[in-house]
């Protein structure tokens, strides 16, 4: 894979890992002070009206007659002539799959070109056809590695973070675990097994997955060894306990339903770079809006928008929090709304329950310009190529995250982004690979020190002797990790 590829999308798009040990972990917080170093579619599924019929109205003037109380006195007038002669109709199945079509009639219905965060929201989440709907995507069988599936000590490390929040926030006995996009509930599982030894915290736990795919829900139920209860609380999707550590579980479509009034700890990792971004290129009569129309020969293409479009709004506000020189030096910007909104809503919860949310991603400090990619089967394709078949993302833009917490409450705090190897150094990492290397097969060793430099490397591991496609690339630089907290629980570790 072409290095200059690998720098842009990188590790979560790794082979696959391997878990070496479920021996607990704990690491008292006093050693990090040693240490230097939702979405839902908003597209209805209903059917969508057949272009041709559309057109025929507006031809015929139907749709655009004025509302009259009064009986037409035109007569209706039918024309037979193609009983006898009908015109001649394929019965060849077309080769556009359902989400191709969809989208094709999404725009020939509006008469006009569609946004790259609506194409994005379609593509990914489309509850007939969407990427993440039906199929286990993650993995060396699917089309993009995370760091859970790395190694095990990615949720570890998660966990002793969440364990260290729980600390600061007074041990409460009741806390809502809430995790956005779970995938297969690697990073879940490892961090519950990991954290098993401190039973007032796992005892303290209900976990709320986030999570719209039926398919992935089955997995996490699979992955965390849940066991199905009769009893469903009140507003709950499904309900189960983990036998790992016999926390309840419970799965919803979109945070919002997940219940409020308890102190919240909540995880997004590797979720706001699937959200959809608007995208803005520079044109002679200012920021215009890339949209997706269709071409002549039916395929999709990228156009400009003539007309102000209301994510315009959103790209003043970002425009806003940033210095004029910064804009001045790009041609393309990406925003992304949803991330907005979304970070609004984490910090009004825990402004008012309590609590902190931990967010990494890969993305950037500052302004994204062009960012938004594909990919399938561990390759890059093109964004516009049989969507629904390839992974879309984007670079998270954590300047605008943390304007958007603090615009919202002042009783939240924001800290970082810092790198993830950063993050991960500070937590203990470093001491958890050399304990596991110690009780371990040779070949174990290997998967162990592959693992720990994807996690926290940069560039190709130093160490590596086998074929050179194969060679770790870290991500320990390219992630980045940011926290929002109440501030009565002061400056989480470790960010201190």
């Amino acid at each position: 894979m072409l290095r200059r590829l690998l720098s842009r999308a990188l590790a979560r798009r790794l082979p696959a890992g391997a878990h070496y040990s479920t021996t607990p972990i704990f690491v008292p917080t006093t050693a990090f002070y040693r240490q230097s170093s939702y979405f839902s579619s908003s597209t209805s599924s209903s059917q969508i009206p057949d272009s041709n019929i559309v057109q025929h109205l507006e031809d015929e003037g139907v749709l655009n007659r004025p509302f009259s109380s009064e009986p037409s006195a035109s007569t209706i007038s039918i024309d037979r002539s193609g009983l006898c002669n009908p015109p001649a109709h394929s019965h060849e199945p077309s080769s556009d799959s359902e989400l191709v079509k969809h989208l094709k009639g999404i725009i020939k219905f509006r008469g006009g070109p569609i946004t790259i965060a609506e194409y994005m929201e379609e593509v990914l989440t489309n509850p007939k056809a969407g990427f993440y709907i039906n199929r286990d995507v993650f993995g060396a069988e699917g089309d993009f590695i995370t760091s859970p599936e790395v190694s095990q000590m990615f949720g570890e490390m998660v966990g002793v973070w969440a364990m260290c929040l729980w600390e600061q926030m007074g041990r409460p006995e009741k806390v809502n675990l809430v995790e956005l996009g779970p995938g297969r509930g690697t990073l879940m599982a490892d961090l519950l097994r990991g954290a098993s030894k401190l039973k007032n915290f796992t005892d303290s736990l209900h976990v709320h997955f986030v999570e719209c795919s039926p398919a992935l829900q089955k997995l996490q139920h699979s992955t965390l060894k849940c066991r199905d209860e009769d009893n469903k609380a009140d507003g709950v999707e499904k309900s189960s306990v983990s036998s790992l550590t016999g926390t309840p579980v419970s799965w919803h479509p979109t945070l919002e339903q997940v219940p409020s009034g308890l102190p919240t700890i909540l995880i997004a990792h590797e979720f706001y770079d699937a959200l959809p971004v608007h995208q803005f290129q520079r044109a002679s009569r200012g920021w215009s809006e890339k949209m997706v129309d269709l071409a002549e020969d039916s395929t999709f293409k990228f156009v400009l928008s003539p007309q102000p479009t209301p994510a315009a709004l959103y790209l003043m506000k970002r425009c806003k929090w940033s210095s004029s020189e910064e804009i001045a030096n790009l041609n393309q910007i990406e925003i992304c709304p949803k991330a907005m909104e979304l970070t609004q809503t984490i910090a009004e919860r825990i402004s008012s329950d309590g609590g902190g949310a931990l967010i990494i991603d890969y993305g950037l400090d500052g302004v994204v310009s062009d960012s938004l990619q594909a990919i399938r089967k561990h390759k890059f394709v093109d964004i516009l190529d049989n969507p629904g078949s390839a992974d879309l993302s984007a670079y998270v833009d954590f300047r605008s995250i943390r304007h958007a917490a603090e615009e919202v409450s002042g009783d939240v705090s924001v800290h970082g982004p810092m790198t993830q190897s950063q993050f991960l150094g500070s937590l203990g990492i470093n001491f958890r690979v050399e304990a596991l290397l110690e009780n371990c097969t040779d070949e174990q060793a290997e998967s162990l020190r592959s693992g720990y430099w994807r996690l926290v490397g940069d560039g190709e591991a130093p160490f590596w002797e086998g074929p050179d496609e194969e060679a770790p690339i870290g991500m320990g630089t390219r992630y980045m990790a940011m926290a929002i907290v109440n501030k009565k629980h002061g400056v989480p570790v470790p960010f201190l």
